[in-house]
């Protein structure tokens, strides 16, 4: 009866990101203004992407995509981690924790995809531009997000199913949200086989991912190189500044999680870290592509310019 219990599903219980009292208000405070940020941060870039008629481009198109997973991957975790530190009972139903995985899974890993088809755009830009209207057509790049689409699903699914195979022997969750490497501490058995699946199956997808967008940086950076003007070299590079740095802030934090040896692995390091890239990143990301985006902030001149004269 007592190893049947370990195996019923029982609510999880979040530690959250702080016990200390004093600082849970500022915390809330400036993760809710983040998590605000982030919400119109992306909203704008996706409506000014549908009304600028000059942004209903390829990049455009997986730029508006990125944004929306973003949104969702913030807003799986932001509100009920925004409420738990202005609760006392930190508390997550087993269902709960399964979908907040399953969603969380689908999301990241559906960025690291989309982060490949952009990478994949930039090179068709600038090392076949005569050839960039007849290849990224719209046929191919609704088709191209379909499969990056299904690729997160179908990962998420295996993923959220390996790790909820296991008996729990604990339900408190040393962290704010239901993720994978936590959840596997509160195994009452070896997890042994699911940290393989985990390396395998995320450790593919990343690494995948990674070698398409470093293939594609090559070969650009090759392109670069036969540009003869330093004007022209300046504007190659500028197409490709922000989605690199989007690539490098999500990977590098990304890696470092998960694909470090268990012996390595610290709760609340990784939970610092978990809290830069599915909390921060998604708020950055709009800054980093708009700020340095000639085509956006003319777009979005035009349709303020464009209001105020119609008023």
């Amino acid at each position: 009866m007592e190893a049947r219990n370990k195996t019923l599903p029982k609510d999880f219980i979040f530690l959250g990101l702080t016990d200390n009292p004093k600082l849970k208000v500022p915390l809330f405070s400036l993760f809710s203004l983040i998590y605000i940020f982030t919400v119109l941060g992306n909203i704008g870039i996706i409506a000014l992407i549908q009304m600028a008629p000059r942004l209903h481009t390829a990049m455009y198109f997986f730029l508006s995509h990125l944004s929306f997973v973003d949104l969702c991957y913030s807003s799986v975790i932001a509100p009920k981690m925004l409420a738990d530190l202005l609760s006392k009972s930190r508390r997550i139903s087993f269902p709960g924790c399964v979908v907040q995985l399953l969603f969380l899974a689908n999301f990241g890993s559906t960025e690291a995809l989309l982060l490949a088809a952009m990478a994949y755009d930039r090179y068709v830009a600038v090392c076949q531009p005569l050839h960039y209207a007849t290849i990224m057509t719209k046929t191919f790049c609704f088709w191209l997000m379909t499969g990056v689409h299904t690729g997160g699903i179908v990962h998420s699914i295996i993923e959220t199913g390996c790790t909820f195979r296991i008996s729990f022997c604990q339900w408190t969750i040393h962290h704010y949200c239901c993720d994978i490497p936590p959840l596997l501490k509160l195994s009452c058995n070896d997890t042994t086989v699911n940290e393989v699946v985990l390396f395998i199956l995320g450790g593919s997808l990343l690494i995948g991912s990674l070698l398409v967008i470093i293939m594609s940086y090559a070969a650009i950076i090759l392109a670069i190189l036969q540009v003869h003007s330093g004007s022209g070299r300046l504007r190659v590079v500028s197409t490709c500044t922000s989605h690199f740095t989007g690539v490098t802030l999500y990977f590098g934090t990304v890696l470092f999680t998960y694909l470090r040896p268990s012996s390595k692995y610290s709760l609340d390091q990784d939970k610092a870290i978990n809290l830069f890239y599915s909390v921060v990143i998604p708020m950055l990301n709009p800054l980093i592509y708009s700020l340095r985006n000639k085509d956006v902030k003319e777009a979005l001149g035009n349709l303020i310019l464009g209001k105020a004269t119609k008023s």
